[in-house]
């Protein structure tokens, strides 16, 4: 039976570029989300030419697969919104996101997922001309449902439905919380779950297999606090708390790139005895 399933189920590499088309796909169809298929075309290409061209300068090689610069396009382009049509920001979110991944390394592994570190890197350095996607696909039934419902099916697939559901409850938990404190009705706190921010952080971001730590409990623990972080960034500025603005474009995605890579990089280190003086092996080649 599962040898069956295996081979009429797609892989879990064409099952979540399935679902991040469809999540681009049905927010474009349903709420025009992207405002024109020639930003997704920019950036796409744009992203794949980095990749190209990085591979090929870094390594040597042409790169061994695209699917990463496809999802990173389609992930820019879903949650960046540029203000007065400007055109370079999908431009340097691509080389952001693409080059991090050659770059921003440790033992031989990129520490930030691409896509985060991309647009956490925008709304950082130009919070005066870039915001994210604001418009959430709420209380359309409908498209949550086929998004929601394609997106376990492929964290089931691809074995990480812990990540996602782990960060699913512990959103809720804390928007309970939030609620209780601020005193905003719950469904207000739950909302952004429906939004493509939360639902490409619960089906990509969190569970890029390179970016993640080694152990199911690792796992779970990292992203309860990731939950836990973004809570605490979006309280932090119904609470005016200093320096908590600049965080509020996009808590979810600016709490992946501070707990993420702290969490991977210990990980690694426990895990990863540092080579001695004479080891002079190759580092493993980016993938």
């Amino acid at each position: 039976m599962k040898s069956f399933l295996a081979r009429v189920l797609p892989t879990p590499k064409h099952a979540i570029t399935a679902l991040i088309t469809t999540i681009l796909v049905v927010g474009e169809w349903r709420f025009g989300i992207v405002g024109g298929f020639e930003k997704i075309l920019l950036t796409l290409g744009a992203c794949v030419l980095f990749e190209e061209v990085l591979s090929r300068f870094v390594l040597g090689r042409r790169p061994v697969s695209l699917q990463g610069a496809y999802i990173s396009g389609v992930s820019l382009t879903i949650l960046i919104r540029p203000q007065d049509g400007l055109i370079w920001p999908f431009v340097a979110g691509a080389f952001l996101t693409i080059a991090s991944k050659y770059v921003l390394r440790y033992r031989s592994r990129h520490l930030w997922n691409p896509s985060n570190i991309g647009i956490a890197a925008l709304v950082l350095l130009a919070p005066a001309k870039i915001a994210i996607l604001s418009h959430e696909f709420g209380n359309d039934i409908a498209g949550n449902a086929v998004i929601w419902g394609l997106g376990l099916l492929v964290a089931t697939r691809a074995r990480v439905l812990h990540i996602s559901v782990t960060y699913a409850i512990s959103f809720a938990v804390l928007a309970f919380l939030r609620s209780a404190w601020t005193g905003t009705p719950v469904l207000a706190e739950l909302a952004p779950l429906t939004g493509p921010m939360y639902q490409l952080m619960a089906f990509f971001m969190l569970t890029d297999p390179r970016t993640t730590v080694g152990t199911r409990r690792g796992r779970i623990v990292v992203v309860a606090l990731i939950a836990l972080v973004e809570a605490l960034i979006r309280l932090g500025n119904d609470l005016d708390v200093p320096y908590a603005l600049l965080f509020a474009p996009a808590p979810p995605i600016l709490a992946l790139a501070i707990v993420g890579p702290l969490a991977l990089a210990l990980d690694l280190r426990r895990r990863e005895p540092r080579p001695s003086g004479l080891d002079r092996s190759p580092s493993p080649a980016l993938s």
